[in-house]
């Protein structure tokens, strides 16, 4: 029973889009759902539920133009490393565990054009990190990789030479 009334709502549903009260060049491509009727049939009949798939994203291809050499070490949002606050960083973003997010030094935003919020790619490591926190004055061609709470994590890291690219 349930199967039916899903099939008279994707009915409606797609009758209501493709009438001349909505074109489809007013609803955004990501917006849009593609039926195939066919498989809507074929799961009326069997027992599979129905799965409403969506046009493919393009996702974009970033291009690295710079890239440098610097010392990596690893942080975490633990008291005795930071101060009363160890949640915020330098800008006031707030830190959560799993966010992939660097501290880079002062030099970087200076000498080397880094900003807040600029994507950087690590050498070595899966996916990119977003700049949202700075380090001390004392620091030079050096990057923090946020760690979350987990401090083993960030001692087993170390200090490395890794090449950042942005």
């Amino acid at each position: 029973m349930n199967k039916i009334f899903t099939f008279i709502f994707i009915v409606i549903a797609f009758t209501t889009l493709s009438s001349n009260s909505i074109a489809q060049e007013e609803i955004p491509e990501k917006y849009r759902v593609h039926l195939d009727f066919s498989k809507v049939v074929n799961t009326l009949i069997s027992d599979t539920p129905l799965t409403l798939s969506q046009p493919q994203s393009k996702k974009k291809k970033r291009k690295f133009t710079r890239s440098l050499k610097v010392r990596a070490s690893a942080y975490n949002s633990l008291r005795d490393q930071t101060d009363n606050t160890p949640n915020i960083a330098a800008w006031g973003d707030r830190l959560k565990p799993g966010m992939k997010v660097i501290a880079v030094s002062r030099d970087l935003l200076t000498k080397y054009g880094l900003k807040r919020n600029t994507i950087v790619k690590i050498k070595g490591l899966p996916g990119t990190y977003r700049v949202a926190d700075k380090m001390n004055k004392r620091f030079r061609k050096k990057i923090d990789i946020y760690m979350g709470n987990n401090r083993r994590k960030a001692l087993k890291w170390g200090n490395r030479r890794v090449t950042i690219m942005w």
